[in-house]
């Protein structure tokens, strides 16, 4: 019998059967053995990075054996042993490190960024802190499904710097979600230590500031992580709200093993290692003879024959074959459009309640959809888009939100992983870029890279002509355009808002749905008053010419139909794009085709707008049927002015007429 040493952490045995311990050190030894191969396969150039948990086993797998396995957890990359514990077959863990298409992304994303719907696991991005906001949506559709569910989520010590953290934990509190924020305060964010990224005493504190429970655990002591996170979920389970969890614990490799650990002092590696929780927790099953030689033996060899056998068959997998096609197909989901025709009745509505109207209908249709955004409750929305939803919906699917956009898009994206759709209104498209990241890197890339889909629309008031000034006035759709995963939908007319806005919400992908303010009570046009969709990607021909092409979308089409009737000599084919991501191409090819001259039309800047890139497709495709060179005319390459004066002349609408017959006399 080898030599025992005493255990380093006061364990209590409290009423846990014998069986339950082992199960406790079995799942953690699982883990800590894939680790030790994984960093024998990485020195010999057969995994290409790792993110080590050693030392920290403890808390993924008491947390994740505290939870049901109905109940999502959304860990970290040190977080092996939420995997193990919830039994993913290891061939399937080792294929996706080496990037085989039996792992999880296809040989799409490495590492623990992946997420399974099977084993109800939501794997992490490299911006850290979105995790945070999604279990916050993940928990709100457990509130909504009213399932008693709990959700867990993962952080270290140096993402709760981030602003997600602080958004996610006061969302969480204002709504009482039922979810676990588990910081892992490790020591160090890379090589920066603790003393140099917060200065209260402990993380826990900061729930205090959001009105949370929050309490500070031993990190390396599987059996008080084990029973406490249990007990607190059991009580969450009665009474949903937030609870913030500080583990104490230690990072004992580096950041990934190419960084190394020679910053820590060998003093503080010592210490920590003496705490190793696998090992005091070994000592102690032996203490109370609930462990033996025999059984640990059996336990390693049959981890390391699991291991071996895994190995073996990820190896014996053949590489993946790039495949564009493939690769293409799989940016978006799959989505079988549904045509929803309408009857002839119509009545006249604005802009501003066509949207309104589309929206109310589908709610009538989705009975779980959900909106969120500041101020659409009571309030009714700035512009009043969604007065009277409240008392027609319920509080519970229409939800003002704290002003933290950042938060409410990852909810949203937590809703989608529950089955629930969702819509996000920006109060201005401007403010977008305070949840920018969750748009373009959550929302856009989670069906690519592990098949989740973000059934999410974010509802974009944007544009000049109000006055406004540069916060509340710019139309940033290029940003859209350039994120592959994004939809983009930009109507010019209300039954294109409305039809449109019933497709985008019936889409499983994400979709920008931009809404010039400006048109919202300027434009008017029979509606037909039931519900109906309209297909993206197929512009609009609003006139029929031979002279030239005009491509246009929202209030730019205004602007080119105010100068062609004021030019009835000019014939010319005017192109509402309406969709900009998917793109008619085909239709703008064609009809180029046919005038031998084009114009392009958008309010935003010139630069790196919407306008350069068709400009390049048409030059690519239809230059030998050109007469004159494409032109392009946009606003100023200045933020949008308030004043009236400054405004009218940074706008496009003034520059397109002078263009547009220097283009035909060209």
């Amino acid at each position: 019998m080898p030599t025992i040493t005493k255990s380093n952490i006061a364990y209590d045995k409290r009423n846990l059967s014998d069986k339950e311990l082992l199960k406790l050190y079995y799942n953690m030894l699982k883990p800590r053995l894939i680790e030790e191969k994984m960093l024998i396969l990485l020195r010999q150039g057969k995994v290409s990075k790792w993110f080590s948990g050693i030392g920290q086993e403890a808390i993924s797998v008491g947390v994740t054996m505290a939870l049901k396995p109905s109940e999502y957890i959304l860990p970290m990359h040190r977080n092996l042993g939420v995997f193990t514990t919830r039994e993913i077959p290891l061939h399937r863990l080792f294929c996706q490190w080496q990037g085989k298409m039996s792992g999880f992304t296809k040989g799409r994303d490495r590492s623990f960024h992946f997420g399974t719907q099977e084993y109800n696991i939501v794997g992490m991005i490299s911006h850290l802190g979105p995790q945070l906001g999604v279990a916050d949506g993940i928990a709100l559709a457990n509130l909504l499904k009213k399932n008693g569910n709990v959700t867990a989520v993962f952080s270290g010590e140096g993402g709760t710097s981030e602003g997600d953290f602080h958004e996610a934990l006061n969302v969480a509190s204002v709504w009482q979600l039922p979810v676990i924020f588990c910081i892992e305060n490790n020591g160090y964010g890379l090589s920066t230590p603790t003393s140099e990224q917060y200065h209260c005493k402990h993380l826990a504190d900061r729930g205090k500031g959001y009105g949370i429970e929050s309490f500070i655990l031993d990190g390396n002591n599987i059996i008080e992580t084990y029973t406490k996170v249990q007990k607190l979920a059991d009580s969450i389970r009665k009474r949903p709200r937030p609870i913030l969890i500080e583990f104490k614990t230690f990072r004992r490799r580096g950041h990934e093993e190419a960084s190394g650990t020679k910053y820590v002092p060998q003093e503080l590696m010592d210490e920590w290692e003496a705490k190793d929780p696998i090992e005091n927790f070994k000592s102690f099953l032996f203490s109370k003879k609930i462990l033996n030689t025999s059984i640990d033996e059996a336990y390693v060899a049959e981890i390391k024959s699991e291991i071996d056998t895994a190995l073996e068959s990820a190896y014996a997998e053949s590489e993946i074959i790039p495949n564009k096609t493939t690769e293409l197909n799989d940016v978006y989901k799959a989505y079988d459009y549904e045509s929803f025709t309408h009857s002839k009745e119509t009545k006249e509505l604005r802009f501003i309640d066509a949207i309104s109207e589309g929206l109310k209908q589908s709610m009538q249709k989705h009975k779980d959809l959900v909106i969120m955004g500041q101020d659409i409750a009571e309030y009714g929305g700035v512009f009043k888009i969604t007065d009277g939803f409240l008392e027609a919906f319920g509080k519970d699917r229409v939800r003002n939100t704290p002003i933290c956009e950042s938060a409410i898009v990852e909810a949203a994206m937590g809703l989608s992983i529950s089955g629930i759709k969702s819509v996000v209104e920006m109060q201005f498209a401007d403010f977008v870029t305070s949840g920018f990241n969750p748009v373009v890197n959550y929302l856009a890339k989670s069906h690519y890279r592990w098949e989740q889909q973000a059934d999410v629309v974010v509802r974009m008031p944007c544009g000049g002509g109000v006055a406004a000034g540069p916060f509340h006035s710019q139309t940033n759709e290029a940003w859209f355009t350039k994120t592959p995963g994004l939809k983009v939908v930009y109507p010019a007319f209300p039954y294109d808002a409305k039809g449109l806005l019933a497709t985008a919400i019936n889409d499983p992908n994400p979709v920008l749905f931009f809404e010039h303010k400006a048109l919202y009570r300027s434009i008017r046009q029979d509606v037909p008053t039931d519900y109906f969709t309209i297909p993206f990607g197929e512009a609009a021909f609003l006139k029929e010419g031979n002279a030239v092409t005009i491509i246009t979308y929202g209030a730019g089409v205004h602007w080119a139909l105010e100068t062609l009737d004021n030019n009835t000599d000019i014939s010319a084919d005017l192109i509402d794009l309406r969709t900009l991501q998917p793109l008619d191409k085909e239709a703008i090819i064609k009809s180029v085709k046919k005038t031998g001259r084009a114009i392009i039309l958008q309010e935003d800047s010139l630069f790196g707008g919407i306008a350069s890139d068709l400009s390049a497709m048409l030059m690519e495709e239809c230059f030998e049927y050109l007469d004159a060179p494409v032109k392009r005319v946009a606003s100023m390459e200045t933020p949008i002015p308030f004043i009236g004066q400054l405004e009218d002349q940074y706008m496009a609408k003034g520059q397109f007429e002078d263009a547009l017959k220097q283009v035909l006399a060209y």
